[in-house]
């Protein structure tokens, strides 16, 4: 019998990118993007179409998908293989995935995703918005993007615990959930923000979530994103294994992660690195189609990418 199949999501191009301080090329931004197409990765979440004033390092999100535009093959049914995706905070972030679909001539951004998160503390530092306003500034993004076949991913921050108010209660990250849900999210994705997660409390989340909500094979299946803040992502993915997920965010040599876990002189690990997650997959047994040669020649050139835009 063949093997469970888990679903990989790499984010380098976006959330491993997006708070680094030295200025990366555009062209650099797209090479890493082509790499990661070489990979087997389900999907990719290329950029962000957020102002540049608050995240300049992904100001150039069309002219990156333009220049995929050129690359990429159109797959069946009208869309990129893998499906290419990006983060839009509202609708005018939702306009702009749009434009790119009509300046490339077809679906070139197959997802899009809005985020919240489980803690008010966080969701009002983040967003400068409650919950339940994030929430309704995302019922016309939603819509919108489903008019257009764009599928919507729903990340939910702080699933385990916040900088702010600790741990997080299970019952606030489903209620959280459940409200995406209805709002007709495609995907439900569950952040480790600050990296806080263990074996212990991911089990524990999972547990009260998937008394309410599938984990795989509902309407709308749900990923885990974790962060190795502690070194501990990998025994988070083995224990979420365990009960259910086939769905995990990663990013290439672990670039990314939460500004709020660390500070200016010593900033936190970032995100699971994509070739630790995918081994840790293949180790627990399960199938992921993606190489794990090509994710280390991905997150060398990416490792490299960075150093240089650091480099004083």
């Amino acid at each position: 019998m063949a093997p469970d199949r888990v679903r990989i999501t790499d984010v380098s191009p976006r959330d491993g990118l997006q708070n680094e301080r030295g200025v990366i090329a555009t062209r650099d931004k797209v090479r890493l993007v082509e790499l990661l197409l070489g990979t087997g990765v389900d999907e990719i979440e290329v950029s962000s179409f957020v102002s540049s004033k608050w995240v300049p390092q992904l100001g150039d999100a069309a002219e990156v998908f333009g220049a995929l535009a050129g690359i990429l093959p159109r797959a069946e049914g009208g869309g990129a293989s893998p499906l290419l995706s990006a983060l839009v905070p509202n609708e005018k972030g939702l306009a702009g995935a749009l434009e790119v679909n009509r300046a490339a001539g077809w679906r070139l951004v197959g997802k899009v995703s809005v985020f919240t998160a489980a803690s008010e503390t966080f969701s009002k530092r983040n967003t400068n918005a409650t919950i339940a306003e994030t929430l309704e500034r995302f019922r016309p993004v939603v819509a919108g993007a489903h008019a257009e076949g764009l599928l919507v991913r729903g990340y939910v921050s702080c699933a385990i615990a916040c900088p702010f108010e600790g741990a997080t209660d299970p019952a606030a990250v489903v209620e959280v959930c459940q409200r995406l849900l209805d709002l007709g999210v495609d995907e439900i994705d569950l952040g480790d923000t600050i990296g806080a997660g263990t074996a212990e409390s991911t089990r524990a989340l999972l547990d009260a979530y998937s008394r309410r909500i599938p984990l795989a094979g509902g309407p709308a299946p749900t990923t885990l994103h974790l962060h190795d803040t502690f070194g501990r992502a990998a025994e988070c993915v083995r224990a979420a294994l365990g009960a259910g997920v086939r769905s995990f965010d990663a990013s290439v040599a672990g670039l990314g992660g939460c500004p709020y876990a660390g500070t200016a002189e010593r900033p936190a690990p970032g995100n699971i690195a994509s070739e630790r997650l995918v081994r840790t997959v293949h180790e627990a047994g399960f199938a992921t189609g993606v190489d794990v040669g090509a994710l280390e020649r991905a997150a060398a050139f990416a490792r490299e990418m960075v150093r240089a835009a650091r480099a004083p």
